[in-house]
């Protein structure tokens, strides 16, 4: 599991706070709420005045044989349950369209938090453990704000007036049911003490779960590759049988509390009737007030039985909140300056001044790095894995955020430059290609969504894409599937180029590694790669002689430090480490390919 899962978060504090903080959602749907809730009271006036009805038709028309009296309680009777009936059906519509309300926002404020977010929060959190926060623990959430919630103050309205009722139709009996009310209580209190951190840990466990599932599906080429089905059914099992261990332990406690609550009722229950028929024995009660006696009891003992069903379900909902709110409250720590300013015309000149980053002081990745590229000017990054390569175009980017030092794009700090405007000067193509599940035309316009078809072909036509684009069944709309999973390596490539292309960036990031295409994929993608770096600055990871030659500039890096700078030709004469790399790397790869 992720620090991010295992991190304490301020929110762990009461469940009150949770509760409160997930209802405040429910602020924009305040008319509707307040019609849902005043739905609540008539329907418990009614309630209320139920057994008081049929208390007066047992004493005046059975007893008083009057049988037009009880033709006239019987229409009663029915315009109460009909009005009751409208009403329940208008407050549950209101009731499931704000609860909806609340998902819908909660779902955009996660995926909206999600997208403000570093890449470092996203290095460090597991994307089960976020699809099941976006998922589930908003479904529990919604839940709460609607049923939960209007059945929890609902019963509460119904168990008070209906103590007040009892106490006063007669004060013996009332206070016998009364007293039974601090037990029943408690026993909700001891329940939900124990329910919630166990719900916290079943749901965490479920993320697991989902991760496990989510890991098995991306990577299912490399699981089978290496013959591992059996190890990672293994491991799902093992972590299943976590989740089964307690979420038994959870049915168990759910099991124990419903019969106590029952138990504890049923012996009010009894007492009414045995005190009870004593008192109409001596005609101090009538049978009509002891049959309302019992129906105000059966009223009293719903809700009761009812927040015993609801307390589970508010501490599932609170350790859901918890959840969710952890991502809501995870700070941004890469966003745009309070001076920020929006660069008129950006020229593409990168400069870095004594630039260092670490994730911490202990783990310093590159150190007091400086280089200076001009506007078009091809800058290539070499060096062993770890030597700093990536962080560096991470940097440019503001992917992260240097710890020393300072970068410039022109003559602005690129920290003073809005992200969005800054990220729409950089184009990037790696080898590691993402694309998007839906159509090559939405992959290819992904940076700019409202380009022309016209626009669209030209890019893919500069990035010898249109060819293989048209020999496709839908062309344009062909689907390429789940992570371009329906392209090959070199197909995805070259629609990143176009991707790239159609933003028409200042500034590009390029790793030109093409070991894993054909000779033939490989010169198209080069004939590419030179049509989208003309003009522009270009940062390349370089693994190719070709590359290197024709670079204005080589940075070779070594453990975050600048070991040479300089152009192909004076590195080798000035720099026995790139001489070495020369020797053993780039010239075995680039006599074939240069």
């Amino acid at each position: 599991m992720s620090n991010f899962a295992n991190k304490k978060s301020p929110l762990q504090t009461k469940t009150l706070t949770i509760l409160w903080r997930s209802l405040k959602y429910l602020k924009p749907y305040w008319q509707l709420t307040l019609g849902i809730y005043a739905a609540m009271l008539v329907l418990n006036v009614i309630n209320l005045a139920l057994p008081q009805f049929i208390r007066w038709i047992i004493d005046n028309g059975i007893y008083g044989n009057d049988l037009s009296l009880l033709g006239y309680a019987a229409l009663g009777l029915l315009g109460m349950t009909a009005t009751k009936g409208v009403i329940v059906y208008f407050q549950g519509g209101w009731t499931e369209i704000v609860s909806q309300h609340v998902a819908y926002d909660l779902r955009n404020a996660i995926q909206q938090k999600l997208n403000e977010l570093p890449l470092s929060f996203h290095d460090q959190t597991q994307t089960g453990q976020i699809l099941s926060r976006a998922m589930q623990d908003v479904e529990r959430i919604r839940f709460l704000t609607g049923r939960a919630v209007l059945r929890i103050l609902e019963g509460i309205v119904l168990m008070v007036g209906t103590a007040g009722v009892l106490v006063w139709m007669s004060p013996q009996l009332g206070l016998l049911i009364v007293l039974l009310l601090p037990v029943l209580i408690y026993r909700a209190y001891v329940f939900g003490s124990k329910f919630r951190p166990l719900s916290v840990n079943i749901q965490n466990q479920l993320g697991v779960l989902t991760t496990r599932i989510e890991q098995n599906l991306r990577g299912a080429e490399v699981v089978k590759g290496f013959a591992q089905e059996n190890a990672e059914i293994e491991r799902y099992i093992e972590e299943n049988e976590r989740w089964f261990g307690m979420s038994a332990e959870a049915a168990k406690l759910q099991a124990i509390h419903p019969p106590l609550l029952d138990m504890i009722a049923n012996f009010g229950t009894m007492l009414i009737l045995w005190y009870g028929g004593v008192l109409v024995f001596r005609g101090q009660l009538t049978l009509g007030e002891l049959v309302a006696f019992t129906t105000y009891l059966a009223q009293l003992v719903q809700p009761i039985r009812l927040l015993g069903r609801i307390v589970p379900v508010l501490a599932i909902a609170a350790s859901s909140g918890e959840r969710i709110y952890e991502i809501l409250d995870a700070e941004a720590d890469i966003r745009d300056a309070v001076d920020a300013v929006e660069p008129e015309i950006i020229a593409g000149r990168v400069q870095f001044d004594k630039v260092s980053f670490g994730y911490d002081e202990d783990h310093m990745v590159i150190r007091d790095v400086s280089l200076k590229v001009e506007p078009g000017q091809v800058l290539a990054l070499l060096g062993a894995t770890g030597s700093g390569k990536s962080t560096i175009i991470n940097l440019v980017s503001r992917f992260y955020d240097r710890t020393a030092g300072q970068i410039f794009i022109d003559d602005y700090d690129i920290n003073r430059i809005p992200l969005r405007d800054l990220r729409k000067q950089i184009g990037i193509v790696l080898q590691d290609t993402r694309l998007f599940a839906g159509s090559i035309r939405q992959n290819i316009a992904f940076g700019k969504p409202e380009a022309e078809e016209a626009e669209i072909i030209t890019a893919a036509q500069e990035a010898q894409a249109h060819d293989f684009i048209m020999e496709m069944p839908s062309g344009y709309d062909s689907l390429v599937g789940e992570r371009g999973v329906t392209l090959s390596g070199g197909q995805k490539q070259r629609i990143a180029i176009a991707r790239a292309l159609i933003t028409d960036p200042r500034i590009l990031i390029l790793d030109d590694a093409t070991s894993s295409v054909d000779t033939q994929t490989e010169q198209l993608i080069q004939i590419a790669l030179s049509r989208l770096m003309q003009d522009r600055t270009t940062f390349v990871i370089a693994h190719r002689l070709s590359t290197v030659r024709k670079a204005d500039s080589i940075l070779l890096l070594d453990k975050g430090r600048i070991a040479a700078q300089g152009t192909h030709q004076a590195l080798l004469e000035t720099s026995p480490q790139y001489a070495e790399i020369y020797r053993h790397q780039l010239r075995p790869h680039g006599t074939g390919s240069a």
